[in-house]
């Protein structure tokens, strides 16, 4: 950083390094100068390229500047790259001749960010702070915008990141020197270092990928130093009452996350709700390489139009959307809450017309949660008590609605919803119809709300009024019929003519700003006027300014009331929504229970199905969803083997399965005739082909560090989804490979995940004979003029041949290269008959292993030195 001499910098210059010096070395300063944000030296240059705007000089150094009052148009984009943004005030209106007093009022990141304008309403927006050491990874993350604050620490870390790659996190912060380390870590391994430390560089470059990534000194991180903070910042003396110990290591992090909000806000944050301790013994776990072959969050080509997240999403209000995400980033296992939503579901499916009308009240409903963080945390504007007041009209409707029904579980969430009778009595007498969104504005309250308000608004009316019969006097007094008086904050009132008039300007006029294109006058009379002006306006907007914190206050006594009212809403906006859903799409009640099993009546893939209906998916459209049966059981029908051509819908299915089951335990009622799902503890799926040519991972590689992520961590209420295990080497290798990962995954034992095993490698369909578990499937086709036509059903038996050749045919190759490949699979076919033949009598000779079981977390603590 440049710094120019004491001698050259201004008072104003100098008070501009003051600030700049104090802040992080990345943080780029908006300096406000009169009407303008400016930056300069470095700072100008990189702000005008991310920005768009022009780079200027001053006094020999580079500025660049943006308008004060476009500033919130401007600053999402300096946050969608990555980009910390200081922004200084002026705390006092100018004085001439005098250094104006000016102060850092907040620093934005893509991780604390408050405003509406920079966030996306159904979206959460967490920090998540990270600390990796030899007990494991332990975690924090917070959504300033909510409030939402949970702490984790888990020995075995890969238990961890299914939740924390569904947080989809804004912005991380890690020591130090683990955030040089891990951030370029580049997957040479020395010997010195362990597989776990391996395993975890790589996916925390997963996790960070398009992320910035913070470093903080490591004693943020200090698990006694976080809890002292976190209860501080919560106001209790211990965290026991949140089911936090005082050794909890998540707490660590927890103080990392509320330092660096704290520097953010510049105070603490007054908006947390509580802490909430993630325990992954309590979650279904989706690993990320699940999360991205199912679908969940977002569609193998981008966005979320085809994922489950859009499928099943009915809800009407932004914290309803919020709500739903974080119930499938971690789905649960506890059986009475998931029952307690279905009951939800069913009963209000029950009572269409009042489910309906409890939707219509809910779109009047505005974003509680985030209004009152941002008046929690100073960052405040008139329009948000209006919110609030929309919000509490709702209210009687809606707890009438509520109160028809008679079951035990509505009246529970009844009593969360709080109609605050008074309070919306306040908000109603006090604010105008359409508040302004800035209380600089003035007529933030109505006529008649306050005498003293009432008496200054009508002097600035009166004087509004001598203003404009001023202006039609010396127009004709002058002869200048563009003689405008105006008003500038920098200048005050001042009469405005052209330079093509200058020649009939008054004599008593007195010269007071040179413009390029006009000149600028005041008379005696006017510089009387304006101070009288002035003087009222200012006097309003006190005014205006001591009842709007008066009104904050009043809203902010029933901050807790308020927030639990806004969590109900949104739960009862997710239900109605899967209440309509399960209408509309005619699904069922699931029924679920601590067996090993997973039966499913006619299902259907959600997502699938939604985009046949749409036109979404071609051609093939207009024919409709084929439902389809699965019978899996841990201990009898454990691995079903699905062989079938490509296109008939081998991926389908199994993803359907996955997809239904995960509803299931989200409390969604299911796409299904009916369904009976034992709770299962993870799901795990190896679907797709895609590589990582950055960290040097071929396609086979990513396929064989997946399915051993699955046979290392699967356990045997798990829930397994292969596709094509082995595809992407030779054949032999690949088939081998398959054929041992299905023994592993039956054991010798009684029992094993349940598994889905979708494969072209026909020979594998002989382990029936040996694994009593493994059953064949088959995905029908049928024949007709040498060509096939998918059926997508599928039925018990394997299928005799893969029809590439005809699905070739199907996307057009040349006639000349389809005959020549039956020529060439005639030959192949007719030498593979003696292998076949010997194949199942060979391999039984071999034995089977007993299946692996979940591989225990290594004590790395000195090869982390190594970073």
């Amino acid at each position: 950083m440049v710094f120019m001499s004491e001698t050259q910098q201004t008072p104003m210059m100098q008070q501009y390094w003051d600030f700049k010096k104090s802040l992080p070395k990345d943080c780029l300063l908006l300096f406000r100068l009169g009407d303008f944000f400016e930056m300069f030296h470095e700072d100008a240059h990189e702000g005008a390229r991310l920005l768009g705007i022009t780079l200027t000089k001053r006094q020999n150094y580079p500025m660049a500047g943006i308008p004060h009052h476009a500033l919130e148009s401007y600053l999402p984009k300096l946050l969608a790259v990555g980009k910390k943004v200081a922004i200084c005030e002026q705390t006092e209106a100018p004085v001439v001749g005098k250094l104006v007093r000016r102060a850092v009022t907040r620093i934005l990141t893509p991780g604390t960010t408050i405003d509406d304008r920079q966030l996306d309403a159904g979206r959460n927006h967490y920090l998540l702070a990270l600390n990796f050491d030899k007990h494991g990874l332990h975690a924090a993350w917070l959504d300033l915008s909510t409030g939402d604050f949970a702490v984790a620490s888990e020995e075995d870390f890969e238990a961890l990141l299914p939740v924390l790659s569904a947080l989809d996190a804004k912005e991380i912060l890690v020591p130090e020197d683990d955030a040089k380390a891990w951030t370029h870590f580049d997957g040479t391994i020395p010997p010195e270092i362990s597989e776990n430390c391996k395993h975890w560089a790589e996916a925390f470059s997963h996790l960070c990928q398009g992320k910035p990534v913070t470093g903080m000194p490591d004693y943020f991180f200090d698990p006694a130093a976080g809890r002292t903070q976190t209860e501080e910042a919560l106001h209790v003396a211990n965290l026991e009452g949140f089911g936090v110990t005082a050794g909890h290591r998540g707490l660590g992090p927890a103080g990392a996350v509320l330092a660096y909000a704290s520097e953010s806000l510049r105070q603490m944050p007054q908006n947390l709700r509580g802490l909430r301790p993630y325990r992954a013994q309590a979650s279904l776990l989706l690993d990320p390489a699940t999360l991205r072959s199912l679908e969940i969050f977002e569609s193998a080509r981008g966005g979320d139009e085809a994922t489950l997240r859009n499928a099943i999403d009915r809800t009407v209000s932004a914290a309803g959307a919020r709500l739903l995400e974080r119930w499938l980033a971690a789905p649960l296992l506890e059986l009475g809450e998931l029952q307690r939503r279905q009951t939800l579901v069913g009963e209000l499916m029950k009572a269409g017309a009042v489910a309906g009308e409890l939707q219509g009240s809910l779109k009047k409903v505005r974003d509680i949660e985030r209004i009152l963080a941002r008046l929690q945390n100073r960052v405040r504007n008139p329009r948000e008590l209006g919110g609030i007041r929309e919000t509490l009209s709702a209210m009687p409707e809606i707890c009438e609605l509520l109160e028809s029904f008679d079951s035990l579980d509505m009246p529970a969430l009844r009593k969360r919803v709080h109609p605050l009778p008074h309070l919306r009595k306040v908000l109603t007498e006090a604010l105008a119809d359409d508040p302004p969104s800035d209380i600089r504005e003035g007529g933030v309250f109505r006529e008649g709300y306050d005498h003293r308000l009432d008496q200054t608004r009508a002097l600035s009316r009166d004087h509004k009024g001598w203003l404009s019969g001023l202006e039609r006097a010396e127009q004709e007094r002058t002869g200048i019929r563009s003689l405008k008086i105006r008003y500038n904050a920098a200048v005050g009132y001042f009469i405005e003519i052209t330079k093509a008039n200058l020649a009939s300007v008054p004599p008593d006029y007195i010269r007071r700003q040179t413009m390029t294109n006009a000149e600028r006058f005041i008379t005696e009379d006017l510089r009387k006027k304006e101070k009288e002006i002035l003087h009222a306006e200012e006097r309003a907007l006190a005014i205006e300014e001591e009842l709007f914190q008066t009104l904050i206050a009043s809203v902010l006594e029933q901050a807790a009331a308020l927030r639990e009212t806004a969590t109900a809403l949104a739960e009862l906006d997710v239900l109605v929504g899967w209440a309509f859903l399960a209408r509309e799409w005619d699904y069922c009640r699931p029924s679920l229970d601590e067996s090993d099993q997973c039966h499913i009546e006619q299902g259907r893939h959600p997502v699938v199905e939604q985009m046949l209906r749409g036109g979404r998916l071609g051609s093939g459209s207009a024919q409709g969803f084929v439902p389809n049966d699965t019978d899996l059981s841990c201990s009898h029908k454990q691995i079903a083997l699905i062989t079938g051509p490509n296109m008939a819908g081998k991926s389908t299915y199994i993803r359907q399965v996955a997809l239904i089951v995960l509803m299931a335990q989200i409390g969604c009622w299911v796409p299904a005739k009916s369904a009976k799902i034992g709770i299962v503890d993870r799901i795990f799926s190896r679907v797709g082909a895609s590589d990582e040519l950055v960290r040097g991972n071929s396609t086979f590689m990513v396929e064989m560090n997946e399915t051993a992520n699955i046979l290392n961590n699967a356990t045997d209420r798990s829930l397994i989804i292969l596709d094509e295990i082995g595809r992407g080497t030779s054949t032999y290798d690949g088939l081998s490979i398959a054929w041992a990962v299905a023994e592993n995954l039956h054991g010798s034992g009684e029992g094993g995940p349940r598994t889905l095993f979708a494969t072209h490698y026909h020979e594998l369909t002989q382990l029936s004979k040996t694994l009593p578990r493994l059953h064949n499937y088959a995905v029908a086709v049928r024949e007709w003029n040498d060509r096939i036509v998918f059926v997508r059903q599928v039925v018990e038996g394997a299928a005799d041949r893969s029809y590439g050749i005809h699905v070739a045919q199907l996307a057009g190759l040349p006639s000349e290269v389809i005959t020549r490949a039956k020529e060439v699979l005639d030959l192949l076919e007719k030498e593979g008959n003696a292998l076949q033949s010997n194949l199942r009598e060979t391999l039984a000779k071999a034995g089977r292993p007993q299946r692996s079981r979940r591989a225990k977390t290594q004590d790395i603590k000195n090869q982390l030195s190594f970073f």
